[in-house]
């Protein structure tokens, strides 16, 4: 063969060999299908235990209720009944081992994630009771007109 064939043909197979190489470097060697077939695709065995290992962070409205009866009774019968805890109040994560740990966010910054004006009218976001924040008591805090647990009252 000509020189002008064979240097393209050894820079490909260079760079063949380079990829190979620096797979075989970077991926772990728990990285493939773990099974007979590939149902669950490409993953690292040992991410499981890593996962298992991972502290829990949100536990769910039982853990509150532990505690809270009267706040989650109160959560149950209002519009903001099919919130989780968690969301407005953020992750229970070690809360009865320490419960200085969960301060309680009153800003008008949380309540104004849901309940800003957006006009989505192919969703029901658009549903949801809104204020525009510039007219709405602009520089009140909005729990000390509304109860968050029970908006209806």
């Amino acid at each position: 063969m000509k020189n002008h064939v064979l240097r393209p043909l050894w820079v490909v197979i260079a760079l063949i060999v380079t990829v190979l190489l620096v797979r075989k470097v970077m991926v772990p060697a728990d990285f493939g299908v773990h099974g007979r077939n590939f149902t669950y695709g490409f993953h690292r065995l040992g991410a499981i235990d890593d996962w298992k290992a991972f502290p829990v962070k949100y536990r769910g409205r039982e853990v509150c209720a532990e505690c809270h009866e009267d706040k989650t009774a109160e959560n149950a019968s209002g519009k903001h009944r099919i919130i989780q805890c968690e969301n407005c109040h953020g992750p229970v994560m070690n809360h009865p081992e320490n419960p200085e740990a969960l301060p309680i966010d009153r800003s008008r910054a949380l309540c104004l994630r849901c309940h800003t004006s957006l006009p989505y009218p192919t969703s029901k976001r658009g549903n949801l009771p809104a204020i525009d924040p510039n007219d709405h008591n602009p520089d009140a805090v909005c729990s000390e007109c509304h109860n968050p647990h029970n908006p209806d009252l």
